[in-house]
């Protein structure tokens, strides 16, 4: 693909478990914990070379977010409209990052958000009994554990639209 910033220069990788891709950035996850990142770097978005302990990684378009194996949560990049403001996050089991938003599914089915919520995409807190969660660019979408599915945030296009969706599992 279009590698201008170095993005897609992940061939001496090795012992990668997971992967994310942001925006002009790619995220390693090792079997170790650790964390490697490539591509631009202009809001400090690649500096996760101190991340121990990592069981998840998500990219946003300017912020990367790390899941500690205790629950709790650590972002770099920009935080312009605090999408890096997940300090006091705890008990969390997976992340997801959007255009300039932060999303925490808790163990407890309850999701955290944090950053810009210009389109409604974190008005998250009444969501409840959720064991997914992915964050689009001006969206975020949980799915419950009967199989349903709930989005916030823009909708110009449909993409909120799920209430007739069932059985869903990923």
């Amino acid at each position: 693909g279009w590698n201008k910033y170095g993005q897609c220069d992940v061939q001496g990788w090795r012992g990668i478990a997971a992967i994310a891709a942001g925006w002009r950035r790619t995220v390693g996850l090792r079997h170790d914990g650790t964390v490697v990142a490539v591509g631009r770097n202009g809001d400090g978005e690649c500096e996760v070379d101190g991340w121990r302990g990592i069981t998840a990684v998500a990219a946003g378009d300017w912020h990367t977010v790390g899941l500690r194996r205790d629950g709790t949560v650590v972002a770099v990049g920009n935080n312009r409209h605090g999408q890096c403001k997940v300090d006091g996050w705890h008990g969390v089991l997976a992340v997801a990052a959007g255009y300039l938003h932060t999303v925490g599914l808790r163990a407890d089915g309850r999701v955290l958000a944090a950053g810009s919520n210009k389109e409604g995409q974190c008005n998250v807190a009444d969501w409840q009994d959720i064991v997914a969660v992915a964050a689009g660019s001006h969206h975020t979408v949980g799915l419950r554990a009967d199989g349903s599915v709930v989005a916030v945030g823009r909708n110009d296009d449909g993409q909120c639209s799920l209430e007739t969706w069932r059985d869903i599992v990923a």
